[in-house]
């Protein structure tokens, strides 16, 4: 029984990049999940995004780069307002510019460099490096 699918997500992810897989399956697939995938995507740290329908909740299947050294969920999903991403980067990230915070917005899920840009807050969905 799955009680966070992002979290079991991500934890396969992880996995398989440190078994040295070329790819992985994740699945169920949900909006949340493709969501943070396409940023992680956009970020760099993944390849080729597929979703297949298997009419049991989809699924993704994921081509791995082999650039992720850790990520996870942050929970629960703290409130972090437009000028307080420094503390949450200092909490959660390895160092200074180095890694990504997965931050859902009003205006849809983003990195914390993107939200910062535009300036709006959110809520802390992830984390990668």
């Amino acid at each position: 029984m799955q009680m966070d699918p992002l979290s079991d997500a991500l934890t396969a992810i992880l996995n398989a990049e440190k078994t040295g897989k070329k790819s992985v399956t994740v699945k169920p697939a949900s909006k949340i999940i493709a969501n943070v995938l396409r940023t992680v995507q956009r970020a760099g740290y993944l390849g080729e995004l597929e979703y297949i329908e298997n009419h049991r909740g989809g699924m993704f299947e994921i081509q791995l780069l082999g650039r992720i050294n850790k990520c996870g969920v942050i929970k629960p999903r703290f409130p972090v307002q437009k000028d307080m991403f420094e503390d949450e980067e200092r909490k959660y990230l390895p160092a200074r510019g180095f890694g990504t915070l997965v931050v859902t917005t009003p205006e849809g899920v983003m990195t914390h460099e993107d939200a910062k840009e535009k300036g709006i807050g959110g809520r802390l969905l992830a984390y990668i490096y």
